[in-house]
């Protein structure tokens, strides 16, 4: 098991992508610490962790809270005396065209994707500092990446994430921490209306060359590379997991 006796740290942990990525990092030996807003101890990927055998801790939290992000990873070094992995997944979609826009909505998709980002990477990257070893594996998205229709906050927030991960790169190398990041193009709850109204999903589908939207546990595996040792020597890069939708 690539993961043996490490302990990750996952946002948004309790569906889609998060609860994917979670679940193959269990798979592969580590130690899981859950957030998300709503989270609770009965949720199914809490119980299929346990029933792997791995230690599990919970967190109700919101990323875009600096004292709450700053808790989780207090109560993460308290119970566990380490981080080593940080999936930073949690995000919000509030789509609007942007003459639309509420300044609401703006404020809060940043607060969340951008800000709770960066709050999480700030939080995780002091532990990591000390044990000198660690991998931070932020999420951006194609919008981010090539910009989209109806999304402007989400977009600026998802660009921010892309390129603050290379700072963090740059800052972060020389202590043997790697920051990189995913732009995966999967089916869940946030993309449910695109991948399943024909208005949107048609158009997509022409983008993407393997012509489907990826299930979240196709995503997960993805996540384990860049937790483990296997991408070493990889830092500051993103892996963009959409099926050739984008081609960097």
């Amino acid at each position: 098991m690539r993961l043996q006796g490490k302990v990750a740290v996952v946002t948004g942990a309790r569906q889609g992508i998060g609860q994917a990525a979670a679940l193959a990092l269990a798979g592969e030996g580590a130690d899981l610490v859950l957030a998300s807003r709503n989270i609770g101890t009965g949720d199914a990927v809490v119980r299929d962790i346990q029933q792997m055998g791995r230690r599990v801790l919970v967190r109700r939290m919101d990323v875009g809270r600096r004292q709450e992000v700053q808790q989780l990873f207090a109560d993460t070094l308290e119970t566990f005396g380490r981080v080593d992995v940080l999936f930073n997944n949690a995000g919000v979609s509030l789509p609007a065209m942007l003459w639309k826009m509420t300044e609401e909505q703006w404020d809060e998709v940043i607060r969340v994707n951008l800000t709770g980002t960066f709050f999480c990477l700030q939080a995780a990257a002091k532990p990591m500092m000390e044990q000198k070893s660690g991998s931070i594996i932020n999420v951006t998205s194609s919008a981010g990446l090539l910009g989209t229709i109806g999304q402007v906050n989400y977009t600026a927030a998802k660009g921010g994430v892309h390129a603050l991960t290379k700072s963090a790169a740059k800052e972060l190398a020389r202590y043997n921490v790697r920051v990189n990041t995913i732009a995966p193009m999967a089916e869940t709850e946030m993309t449910r209306t695109i991948a399943t109204d024909p208005r949107f999903r048609d158009k997509y589908l022409e983008r993407i060359p393997l012509g489907r939207f990826a299930r979240p546990e196709e995503i997960g595996p993805a996540v384990v590379f860049l937790a483990a040792g296997d991408s070493a020597y990889i830092t500051g890069q993103t892996i963009c997991v959409d099926g050739g939708m984008v081609m960097l």
